[in-house]
């Protein structure tokens, strides 16, 4: 077994960037097909299996995964004309399958995407049946490239009865009444923009089931294609109004426009909002005829507006429901009143009061009417009503459900009564813990809160398994997890905490946590460690952390920062060079998130934490292991692969005690993955920070 690290040429590469000099001796790491860069990381692959093969407790870890992923997964059902429309995962099952039951109660399986791929390289990005229940748009990709195809399946026959459509990635469909159209969302063809540029540019189409997608109608509207990168599509169900959404990359902010849909062509769309207004809206036509708009306007916790779909503009909303101080207005659905009852149309309202779930019955004119049921302090993993044609299941509302220790489950409420309808399917021995939300102050005196799962017995301190997210104003909120519960019935401890930068308190806590302000999040992320190690729950020799992608920036900025709170550090599809993030993959779609080194107050805010450029010679730094896929088109793991290559040439950390490993994947992205998958990276990643943090895998 290798006792050093691989050569890597060190460059005297230095820039200067408005006025600022800019260090970056592994330029030549980002070109994968450079010869140097194809035998460092063949190196690399070599090191780090040998370390990773060698742990201890890898036969433990791995079939405790296989037996905690075993519950499998079921969702809520999607109602359309009487059929429900769901996805469960069997117990040996690589991915989750696409069921329909009929209304007589007979179920079947639609799509398995073993059965279109017996590899496992294929995932099912998306799906949606048309209005009437008769047919499914659904999206497919390969090797985790997430460059979905769209395609119909007949759910009569389980054929395929249109498609391929390609460029569809991040595609949003909107089906008409009947079945015979649909609007989605496609990426311009090659040749259109200038090479390379595709992933960019997006137009909205409205097309007709059976003709040539070329013969789409392209959808108009002032400001439509300017700027904008990712748009979202909505028809009322009386298929009179069309509302696209769009976004300039991942900016919170929301472009929003109506039409009203002719049998002939589609009108031009009428501007609601522009990137100008600076808030955020979801818009929609519901079934008594009024626009609803859920918005962050004057509310940066979400409020619930609405208006006549004719006078759509700002001036015209009036709210329904305010702005409720201390939770998190997340989505909002109708419901209609069971047959043969006196009881009117109400509103479900789902809220998050620190990242833990809530519904709420609301009246049609905005009146409090009471509160569902939930089973305890847990998150929403889906929530539906039936739909127009589906009288019979009318006044019930279904609920996916977890928490920390619960697979999912669906849960039914009717008329004040919440009762569990359906559990994951496999039956698992789950570990005794306790679960606890806390609270602690960060360095600015903000109040912050993390779930921390602890063993049953025992007062600590334990080996911990502490991560967050902190970024894209994405909560991480309570929910089964199989590797935190595989490392708590190892003995150990995992902490879930909701960093700034996040939306567990709204917009504004987002806010907090980006571009100049992106520093709290790693104070936030330091204070927890400190909190845990103050409450005698772990101590920095045994405090292990975790990250993915944004959350990989989070871990990257960690171990430069505080090399002395903790023990191993596992980074995954990271961030880490902030200076460069644009120029490659998505990169530069995120720049409202982070900034851009092309403005020089900006490029300060990137340099004064970019995790690359805040390596140190004589440091030892903590144990690290750099996760990274190569087929992944969000986050090219240019980054993984300089930082990896910095840290071996300046850690005086020792090799055995103190190793910095890069362990690659091909054939997978940044999305979703098979369970064979999950379980492969998971033993590896809990295997390194068990060893590095002492914890005994028995």
């Amino acid at each position: 077994m290798s006792t050093s690290y691989p050569e890597a040429e060190r460059l005297d590469l230095v820039e200067e960037l408005h006025g600022r000099p800019v260090a970056d001796p592994y330029r030549w790491l980002e070109d994968p097909e450079d010869p140097r860069t194809r035998a460092w990381s063949a190196a690399q692959d070599e090191l780090a299996r040998a370390r990773l093969d060698a742990l201890p407790g890898r036969e433990v870890l791995e079939a405790r995964l296989r037996e905690l992923l075993s519950a499998g997964s079921i969702s809520v059902p999607l109602w359309r004309a009487g059929r429900a429309f769901f996805t469960r995962r069997e117990p040996g099952q690589e991915h989750a399958v696409v069921h329909v039951r009929e209304p007589d109660g007979t179920e079947r399986a639609l799509l398995d995407p073993i059965a279109l791929d017996p590899t496992g390289l294929t995932t099912l990005d998306t799906w949606v049946p048309d209005l009437e229940g008769t047919k499914i748009a659904y999206q497919v990709s390969h090797g985790g490239d997430e460059q979905s195809v769209l395609y119909l399946l007949d759910v009569a026959t389980g054929e395929v009865v249109e498609g391929p459509i390609d460029r569809c990635r991040y595609s949003s469909v909107a089906w008409l009444p009947g079945g015979a159209e649909f609007v989605y969302v496609r990426k311009v063809a090659a040749g259109e923009v200038e090479d390379g540029e595709e992933d960019f540019h997006r137009r909205v189409w409205r097309h007709r089931v059976g003709t040539p997608d070329i013969e789409d109608e392209l959808v108009t509207g002032p400001g439509l294609y300017e700027d904008h990168t990712y748009y979202g599509v909505r028809v009322s169900r009386d298929g009179r109004w069309l509302v696209v959404t769009a976004n300039v990359g991942t900016a919170r902010r929301d472009s929003v426009w109506i039409t009203e849909l002719t049998d002939g062509k589609t009108p031009e769309l009428v501007p609601i909002l522009t990137q100008a207004d600076d808030v955020q809206a979801t818009c929609w036509v519901e079934r008594d005829g009024r626009l609803y708009v859920h918005t962050t306007d004057g509310a940066p916790r979400w409020r619930l507006a609405v208006t006549d779909p004719a006078t759509p503009h700002r001036e015209h909303w009036r709210e329904l429901v305010p702005e409720d101080p201390g939770s998190v207005l997340q989505a909002v659905r109708w419901l209609e009143p069971a047959p043969g009852t006196d009881d009117e149309p109400r509103l479900v309202l789902a809220r998050a009061r620190h990242a833990v779930a809530e519904l709420a019955l609301h009246a049609v004119d905005g009146t409090p009417a009471g509160a569902i049921p939930l089973p305890g302090t847990g998150s929403l993993t889906g929530l539906t009503v039936a739909d127009r044609d589906t009288l019979d299941r009318f006044g019930q509302v279904w609920i996916g459900w977890t928490d920390l220790v619960t697979p999912p489950q669906v849960h039914r409420y009717e008329r004040g009564a919440t009762v569990l309808e359906a559990t994951a399917p496999g039956q698992v021995e789950l570990p005794a813990v306790r679960s606890e939300l806390r609270e602690f102050t960060s360095r600015d005196g903000t109040a912050v809160r993390m779930f921390v799962v602890t063993p049953a017995e025992g007062t600590g301190p334990w080996p911990v398994l502490m991560t967050g997210y902190g970024g894209f104003s994405i909560a991480r909120e309570p929910a089964y997890t199989s590797s935190a519960l595989a490392w708590v019935a190892s003995g150990g401890a995992y902490a879930l905490v909701g960093l700034r930068g996040g939306s567990e308190e709204g917009e504004a806590w987002h806010l907090a946590g980006n571009r100049a302000h992106k520093q709290n999040v790693f104070d936030d992320f330091h204070a927890a460690g400190e909190a845990l190690v103050a409450a005698g729950t772990t101590t920095p020799a045994r405090l292990g952390i975790q990250g993915g992608s944004n959350g990989g920036l989070l871990v990257g900025a960690a171990l430069t920062q505080r090399p002395d709170l903790y023990a191993a550090v596992v980074c995954s599809a990271p961030l880490l060079d902030m200076v460069r993030y644009e120029l490659f993959s998505l990169g530069r779609t995120w720049n409202d998130e982070y900034g851009t080194a092309d403005d020089p107050e900006q490029l300060g805010w990137l340099l004064s934490y970019s995790p690359y450029h805040h390596v140190r010679e004589g440091v030892a730094y903590p144990a690290t292991l750099f996760t990274v896929f190569e087929s992944d088109t969000r986050v090219d793991p240019l980054h993984a692969r300089k930082m990896c290559a910095a840290l071996q040439h300046a850690t005086t950390g020792d090799l055995l005690d103190r190793p910095v490993l890069l362990r690659r994947e091909t054939d997978v992205g940044h999305g979703a993955r098979s369970i064979s998958r999950t379980v492969a990276l998971s033993v590896d990643t809990l295997a390194f920070l068990a060893f590095h943090t002492g914890l005994e895998l028995m």
